[in-house]
């Protein structure tokens, strides 16, 4: 089966985009509103109307242009505000001085924040400053003379638009961060993964040479020394920094991405039923005790739990001995299932957990914690000096790999 890409989307950029071309529409239609209530006191009407039938041919075309931020180009948002300047300084070609003077609208009205707003969506506060500088400029030059509400529109438009920039610019740090947040969650999952199956299989046979060649002597004793070495350092590779590399965060138009590239799984297959997993590790010395119906549980938790259950023994036989014994109690309850196990050993002395860890020795951490942790159970250890320790697993139902809740593509 071939690797399944997962995606996570964030975006706070692209609903803006989204009301920036609503807002052209509804601006160019008011702009064409507006002039048509007012016609017959235009001097020179078929200026205003060439100008209205270019702007609205011109707002609609450009409708794809403001629906992203790949689309919406510096070529575009130049020509776009050129259209705005022009509009403003053919007022006063179309219009009278008189109703100039008298406050009376621009042609392009409103439409001209649009134009300043994709500046701001796009570049940040930075352009907005930019462009609406140049709109408060050709403002100035179509009234003649700085007037309260020429000064008061274009003041309006200038904190408006840097403050939408600002948010902007705010907004993507955010996604970034998110994404990266995110990236670090994933790789340290994995790598708590890869760290439990290294502690399973690599780190146990390594144990178990050492042991054996420091009991022979002789050649085997210098096998089981280098075997040694090389457990703790693979202990300290995997608890200091095995981080994958295939998860990659980006920026791109539509929002911070975060992309997790995953082995095929089989959540698929169906429940399995948890007693056929437990019961290889059925032995003389280990004791299993379960319903006399099947334990359905999801394939990638059922096999977390038993992998779980298998650490556990593992644990057993590395501390408290080959003789050892050893009991598996398996409870369904109606919303989880409860996995005990219990050994006669002399328990774990106060604090010997920490310093484990601390020593780079995750058995209990990763192995049993950790898969606890990603299927939204707990596991619980209790241990009493002289009287043997007790594990408890509870996984609820229908619980299912932590890795499958990311939104798949």
């Amino acid at each position: 089966m071939a690797k399944r890409e997962r995606v996570m989307r964030m975006s706070v950029e692209q609903p803006l985009w989204r009301a920036l071309t609503g807002y052209r529409v509804l601006t160019v239609l008011y702009a064409i509103g507006l002039f048509a209530t007012t016609y017959g006191k235009f001097p020179r009407p078929w200026v205003a109307v060439a100008f209205f039938a270019f702007l609205l041919v011109w707002t609609l075309a450009t409708l794809p242009k403001v629906a992203g931020a790949v689309a919406c180009t510096k070529r575009f948002l130049a020509a776009d505000l050129t259209v705005a300047l022009t509009g403003i300084l053919l007022t006063r070609v179309a219009d009278s001085a008189a109703r100039i003077d008298a406050g009376g609208p621009t042609l392009p009205s409103i439409w001209t924040a649009g134009a300043v707003l994709a500046f701001a969506i796009k570049g940040g506060w930075r352009w907005a400053a930019f462009a609406s500088t140049l709109v408060a400029a050709a403002n100035l030059v179509e009234r003649g003379a700085p007037t309260r509400d020429t000064v008061h529109n274009v003041i309006l438009v200038w904190v408006a638009s840097i403050a939408i920039g600002y948010v902007v610019e705010v907004a993507r740090a955010s996604e970034r961060t998110l994404a990266r947040a995110l990236e670090i969650e994933a790789a340290t999952r994995e790598r708590e993964r890869l760290a439990r199956d290294i502690h399973d299989g690599v780190l146990q046979v390594l144990a178990m040479v050492q042991r054996r060649g420091s009991a022979l002597g002789g050649e085997a004793a210098e096998l089981g020394r280098m075997a040694g070495e090389q457990e703790a350092a693979l202990r300290t590779l995997v608890s200091g920094g095995l981080v994958p590399v295939s998860r990659v965060s980006e920026d791109a138009a539509l929002g911070a991405l975060v992309r997790a590239v995953d082995e095929p799984d089989d959540e698929d297959a169906g429940p399995l039923d948890l007693r056929a997993l437990l019961a290889p590790y059925a032995t003389a010395r280990v004791s299993l005790s379960e319903p006399g119906a099947p334990v359905p549980l999801d394939a990638p938790a059922a096999r977390e739990l038993a992998a779980a259950v298998g650490a556990a023994l593992d644990n057993v036989r590395v501390h408290v001995g080959a003789d050892a014994r050893a009991w598996i109690l398996v409870e369904d309850e109606p919303d989880a299932v409860i996995v005990t196990v219990r050994d006669d050993g002399p328990g774990i002395p106060e604090g010997r957990l920490a310093q484990a860890e601390g020593e780079g020795r995750l058995g209990v951490a990763l192995s049993i914690r950790g898969r606890l942790r990603d299927l939204g159970g707990t596991a619980e250890l209790v241990s009493v000096p002289g009287q043997g320790t007790e594990v408890e697993l509870k996984v609820p139902k229908g619980a299912k790999d932590a890795r499958g809740k990311a939104e798949r593509r």
